[in-house]
């Protein structure tokens, strides 16, 4: 032990997670579990119209009631405004303000106050006692109403409504058309998607013992929710301290800011600790969604099923406020081909302002919406050559070095052909035949890519703290990190390479996690990248760690910030860039069976192929396999989030559906490929967000199998499907 040349002691093997047994028997605490004496309780009222100018607050009826602290508003707030990646969105809606988007209304879940007092139950009877005047302005409730001739410009920043586009332009288009012997084409829809995590939104701020404003909260990236703190009140970084205690499910969903500020402004001006609590209504129109989709795409190959040419009419609805909608789209823009080398290419794409509720990051960050289309396409375009499905893919899949539409290298260790045949290898037979006429069975198969890191530029890096202390042996070790467990395992697997790192059994090792306080950033539990940059962090931290103890320095300290290869932006006219730093890989075939009376679907089968370059934890792997799979499946087919007039309809869980265990397929195969990424340490690459991204385009191709008609629209409701049915002429 205790030796640079470490082996590999940990990782690899599928310890229990550390944190399993806490939340198991309830002793784990999550920001609703939260305390301390003296707390005070809070409430938000929300707009809950989608498109208003607010003239008036009038609070005076709420103040006067007893038990109520202090009604916060936009006016209180130093700085109002926020935003994970651009500052265009209000914290609190107000009646005036220095910022050209305050005093308007842009979606129902906008903030106009915050109500603190003494206890909830006061907090909510004050909130219902806050009147508010309003000028209802014209609602613009998607994309088509967005960009129609005359339609209200909805945000100041965003000129025709159009908040972001982008352009790929590789090869020659036409001249791609006029080789190819065949084309298909389609006009390709989803819908949003709620995150729909186990804990809704919830915190506890209060000044800790150096009068820092700390706010323990569930998030994704501490250090960037204390920036936008600090950034809103004005304050400096230093005196904003963010924690994140057991978080309960993200997915994207918690990227953004939700109680974060509200909660330190109520705490930072009343020097006590203030504590709220979202119901699950509170939360679906409170933070953002996937983003719904809308494409026009065409792919043309030749007879013996070359590719020739692509060319994608992408648009994305991005509610009123940016949040992630520019990086959203940018992945989507360079992944709407798919896998596959295409000489000449044409995508075109956009990011639409209306008043639906804002969109953002989403597991997958786009993928799943663009690969539906370029899935769908190439499943489209073997049935029209009649060619295996796979073959198809072999034929023209990405490989080291090859050249993608970007003008840049595929990163080395690209395994997706591998991925692909392991998947069909390993999936069931399929019983297609049943004892009901009208029940129909079909398989589909999907494949699809994801970057590991963040894209386009972004200065990607991760840093973390290893102390060793002892005598003549290292005794123990301390561990300082603040990447985020958002129920994904992460910090279980840090640990498994902290011990392979440093050669000492887990136990050993103690974890100081997920606090700005005590460690710096390790960015955000999100692009499938937190694994695969903090490994590099810790051991590199850990290197140094062993370096200075072997030097004889006891305690031996070492900080470390990992830094993987450099990525570049897009060229704005032609999207050339070398976009990201390398890829995961995954396949999917799933097994439906479509009762045509009803047009429901039962997922008989579903076998999913990943290439996670090395399991840290094999048995966490196999969790995110079958969690991710199943959240793409209902995704595809029964979550179906309904607004009208930009009001949300689906705001419960009875309206909203999401799979149980009753909507799980009766097998999923989950299977590891592990080929060692070149670019991670240890071979490590990231694979969360990997699973859900194929399960779109493969059940609309199992659809298609069992009943002989394309849907181009998640997601496959029963009516979507019992329209298609009665088009194939089997009602």
């Amino acid at each position: 032990p205790n030796r640079l040349n470490y082996p590999l002691m940990s990782v690899g093997i599928s310890l229990p997670r550390i944190d399993a047994r806490a939340k198991v028997t309830g002793q784990a605490p999550y920001p609703g579990d939260l305390s301390l004496p003296g707390m005070a309780h809070a409430k938000v009222l929300f707009a809950r119209r989608p498109h208003a100018r607010v003239k008036a607050i009038d609070t005076r009826a709420a103040r006067a009631l007893p038990g109520v602290i202090e009604i916060f508003t936009g006016a209180d707030v130093p700085n109002n405004e926020y935003g994970l990646t651009l500052f265009d969105a209000p914290v609190m809606v107000g009646t005036s303000g220095n910022k050209p988007f305050d005093g308007v209304v842009r979606h129902v879940g906008e903030k106009l106050a915050f109500i603190v007092a003494e206890t909830e139950a006061i907090a909510e009877h004050a909130r219902a006692l806050i009147t508010v005047e309003y000028e209802d302005l014209p609602v613009v409730d998607g994309i088509s109403s967005a960009l129609a001739a005359g339609a209200p410009q909805l945000h100041p920043n965003y000129a025709g409504n159009v908040m972001h586009r982008y352009r790929v332009r590789h090869g020659d288009i036409e001249a791609g058309f006029a080789q190819a012997d065949v084309i298909v084409e389609g006009d390709y829809a989803s819908g949003a998607q709620e995150h729909a995590y186990l804990q809704p939104e919830a915190g506890l701020a209060y000044l800790d013992e150096q009068g820092r404003v700390t706010v323990q909260v569930a998030g994704q990236w501490t250090h960037e929710d204390q920036e936008q703190i600090a950034h809103a009140l004005r304050l400096p970084l230093d005196q904003v301290r963010v924690i994140y205690p057991a978080i309960g499910g993200a997915f994207g969903g918690r990227e953004d800011m939700s109680v974060q500020i509200v909660l330190a402004l109520a705490t930072q001006r009343l020097r006590r600790p203030v504590k709220i609590i979202w119901t699950r209504e509170e939360s679906i129109i409170g933070h953002h969604k996937r983003h719904p989709m809308r494409a026009h795409a065409r792919l043309g190959a030749k007879r013996d099923g070359t590719l020739v040419a692509a060319h994608i009419d992408l648009k994305f609805d991005a509610g009123p406020y940016n949040y992630t909608s520019n990086k959203v789209l940018g992945n989507a823009t360079v992944t709407c081909v798919g896998p596959y080398l295409v000489p000449h290419v044409q995508v075109d794409s956009s990011a639409i302002v209306t008043n639906n509720p804002p969109s953002g990051a989403f597991r997958g960050f786009g993928s799943p919406q663009a690969l539906f289309i370029a899935e769908t396409q190439m499943n489209k375009l073997a049935e029209a050559l009649k060619m295996d499905p796979l073959e198809l893919r072999r034929k023209n899949a990405w490989y080291d070095g090859a050249m993608t539409a970007q003008g840049s290298p595929v990163p080395a260790g690209c395994s997706i052909v591998q991925v692909m045949q392991t998947c069909v290898d390993g999936a069931p037979p399929l019983i297609r035949t049943t004892d009901k006429p009208h029940l129909r069975r079909g398989r589909g198969f999907a494949a699809a890519h994801k970057n590991i890191g963040f894209s386009f530029g972004y200065p990607e890096n991760a840093e973390a703290r290893i102390e060793l202390r002892g005598g003549r042996v290292i005794e123990s070790a301390t561990l300082a990190y603040a990447g985020a467990d958002c129920g994904q395992g992460n910090h279980t697997a840090i640990l498994q390479i902290a011990a392979t790192a440093l050669g000492l059994p887990p136990e050993r090792i103690e974890l100081v996690v997920s606090d700005t306080a005590t460690s710096g950033s390790s960015g955000s539990a999100s692009a499938s990248r937190l694994t695969f940059m903090s490994a590099g962090a810790v051991v590199g931290a850990a290197r140094e760690a062993l370096k200075r103890w072997h030097e004889e320095e006891r305690p031996a300290r070492a900080r470390f910030v990992y830094n993987p290869r450099k990525t570049t932006a897009m060229d704005p006219e032609t999207g050339a860039c070398d976009p990201n730093i390398t890829y995961g890989y995954v396949a999917q075939s799933i097994d439906v069976e479509v009762d045509t009376e009803t047009g429901h679907l039962r997922v008989l089968n579903l076998t999913c192929a990943d290439d996670v370059g090395k399991a840290v934890n094999p048995q966490q792997v196999v969790g995110q396999i079958e969690g991710g799979a199943i959240q793409g499946v209902g995704w595809a087919t029964i979550e179906n989030f309904v607004t009208r007039g930009a009001r949300v309809l689906s705001n419960r869980f009875s309206t909203y559906l999401i799979p149980t265990s009753f909507d799980v397929p009766e097998t999923v195969e989950s299977i590891l490929v592990e080929t060692p990424d070149p670019n991670g340490t240890l071979g490590i690459r990231g694979m969360a967000e990997m699973p859900l991204l194929p399960a779109g385009p493969a059940l609309v191709a199992a659809v298609h199998d069992a009943i002989g008609v394309w849907i181009d629209t998640l997601p496959l409701t029963p009516e979507r499907v019992r329209e298609a049915v009665r088009k194939a002429g089997l009602a």
